[in-house]
Formats: structure tokens, C-alpha cells, sequence
């Protein structure tokens, strides 16, 4: 009777704080975000001096409330899932335990509490949790492109970081340290910078050959800035055609043995161990 009662809370914790398609489990992670969305905005008020002396009791009071409230939702949720290791090791379960310690190392170290915007990650969850379909099956096609993407990007980043060696070197010959070119790596920063078109304006060459150099590379960044994104446009429209005809999966439950979260709508066991999706 004792294990069926234990079996039965944690059921219907673990449903409240991993679904959200029951109007309590919808409810607590709207709460939740709203914590997040507060504690945000504590730690941005308490970095302005002038508002951190007036309140700074109540915006750390406010914070240690907050951080509580997390601490607890976070051992709630390892103690509801059957393979706790998955969760403590999943993306949300780091992103989780990265959001609840940074007041607990303000202890040990000073300003880390600053860190609490790091909880901004965990705001990723609204689109799980409003179950925005459009939004769901575009995040998997932009992930998949992305993926796609990765040795062809891999190889234009390696040659660009070549170009900017080699660039850099032979600003470094012409400009010298009379330009604030003081050496190698300096000037494969000023090329990399001003590759990217960002352009601080900290080194600048002063030679008409250096000039010359300078605008050559100016003119290479806008080209270098289309490649990458020509090429994940590129698998973006292929994953596009792929997948014009697969569904998208919008179901919220998350399973309570492996802490799988992909499931087709109407599914009664998980699609990865099979484990009941409701908990029986």
C-alpha cells in the first residue's frame, strides 16, 4: 500500500513539473517562467549602483527566495524520473543545476551571483510549454540544417583562419609596430576583426599599401559573410523538402524513465524505451 502511495506521488509530481498539457502542469510552468523572467531582472537591477544601494535587501532577498524555489524544483525533478542520470545529464537538467548554484558560490565567490542570468537558457522551454507547433517543427529543421552544415562550415572556417594568418603576417611586415602593429598575433587579431566588418578602430594601417590591404579584406568580409549562410540556407531548403511530409511531434509528455520528451500525440508508451507515459 506504502509502495502504491509512493508510486502514485511521484506520478503525479513528475506530471506536474515535466507536462504541460494538464492545467496543473501548465500552470506551474508558467509560474516557473515568470520566476525566471524575475530573477533576470533582479540580478540587472542590482547591478545599478544607484538602485542596489536603495533596495539591495530586497533584490537579494527576492533572489535567495527565487533560487530556493529553483533548488527544490530541481530535486523534484530528479526524484521523479526513474533514470535520474539522464536527467541530471541531459541539456535542461545542466542547464537546471548551472541556474540554482550561482548564489551558492556568492559564498566562496564574490559576483557569481551575477551568473544567475545563465536561467535565461531555461526560457527555451516556452515553446515546449505553449506547444507552438510551427515553432517546434521549424527549431528541428534549423538543428537539422545546422548539423548538415557543420563539415562544410568547419572547412570555410579553417581556411578563413588561414587567410588570417596569412594576412595578418603580411600587415605585420608592411605596418610594423609604428602602427600599432607590435607583432604577429596582434595583427592576425586586427585581420580577424576587420575580416568580420567589426572594426574597433584600436589598430589601424597608416601606409597607402597597408590601406590597400586593409580594403582588400574589408571587401572579403562582406563576401565571407555570405558563405556560411548560403550554405545552411542551403540545407535548410533540402531539410525543408525532406521533411515536407513527416510529423511533427508536439506532445509534451516526457518520460518518466528515460526522460525522453519526442513523442507523437496519442502515444501511450515512450518511443525510446518503452516505458508508460502514464506512469501506470
Amino acid at each position: 500500500m506504502n509502495a502504491q502511495s509512493k508510486h502514485t506521488w511521484k506520478s503525479r509530481l513528475h506530471e506536474i513539473i515535466y507536462e504541460a498539457d494538464t492545467p496543473q502542469g501548465r500552470a506551474f510552468d508558467v509560474i516557473l517562467l515568470i520566476l525566471i523572467l524575475a530573477s533576470i531582472v533582479l540580478v540587472m537591477l542590482e547591478s545599478v549602483d544607484r538602485l542596489d544601494a536603495k533596495y539591495h535587501d530586497i533584490f537579494y532577498a527576492g533572489e535567495w527566495i527565487i533560487t530556493i524555489f529553483f533548488s527544490f524544483e530541481y530535486i523534484a525533478r530528479i526524484i521523479t524520473v526513474k533514470k535520474s542520470s539522464k536527467y541530471i545529464f541531459s541539456f535542461y537538467g545542466i542547464i537546471d543545476f548551472l541556474s540554482t548554484i550561482p548564489l551558492y558560490l556568492s559564498f566562496f565567490i564574490v559576483g557569481s551571483n551575477a551568473l544567475i542570468t545563465v536561467r535565461a537558457l531555461r526560457l527555451l522551454r516556452i515553446f515546449r510549454i505553449l506547444k507552438v507547433t510551427r515553432y517546434i517543427g521549424e527549431s528541428n529543421k534549423l538543428s537539422k540544417a545546422l548539423r548538415d552544415s557543420k563539415t562544410k562550415i568547419s572547412v570555410f572556417l579553417f581556411t578563413v583562419l588561414v587567410v588570417c594568418i596569412i594576412a595578418g603576417t603580411i600587415m605585420y611586415l608592411i605596418e610594423g609596430e609604428e602602427s600599432g602593429f607590435r607583432n604577429i598575433p596582434v595583427s592576425i587579431y586586427w585581420c580577424i576583426v576587420t575580416l568580420t566588418t567589426v572594426g574597433y578602430g584600436d589598430i589601424a594601417p597608416i601606409t597607402p599599401l597597408g590601406q590597400f590591404l586593409a580594403a582588400i579584406i574589408m571587401i572579403m568580409g562582406y563576401g565571407i559573410i555570405a558563405v556560411p549562410t548560403g550554405i545552411v540556407s542551403a540545407e535548410y531548403a533540402k531539410s525543408e523538402l525532406q521533411g515536407r511530409n513527416e510529423p511533427v511531434h508536439t506532445n509534451t509528455q516526457v518520460c518518466g524513465s528515460c526522460n525522453h520528451d519526442t513523442h507523437s500525440d496519442g502515444a501511450k508508451f515512450c518511443n525510446n524505451c518503452g516505458y508508460s507515459l502514464n506512469n501506470d
